[in-house]
């Protein structure tokens, strides 16, 4: 008997960004993966604490969003947020480039 059934297993080279940066009251590590995979959404994840999340300019907008999901008590540290992935994250979906 077959325990599961794979819904998918792909194998893809991404590109991967590390990004370390500093506001007024904290430290952001973050990797950032760009990938063709869910819909051109960046993998966007917190080095600190393991914690990720898929995002797009919509995504990025919903402060309270980015703070449950980083987990962030302050709405001033998740404007930051908001700030820095606007500068970071494509406008659109990221596409590869095949060679």
């Amino acid at each position: 008997m077959e325990l599961f059934y794979k819904l998918y297993d792909e194998h893809e080279n991404v590109k991967v960004r590390f990004v370390g940066f500093t506001t007024d009251h904290t430290r952001y590590d973050f990797g950032i993966v760009y990938t063709n995979m869910f819909f051109g959404k960046p993998l966007v994840v917190c080095m600190q604490t393991g914690r990720s999340t898929l995002l797009d300019p919509k995504d990025i907008e919903d402060i309270e969003h980015l703070q449950n999901v980083f987990r962030i008590p302050d709405k001033h540290q998740a404007a930051d947020l908001v700030e820095f992935f606007r500068e970071t994250l494509p406008a659109i979906p990221y596409i590869a480039e095949y060679e």
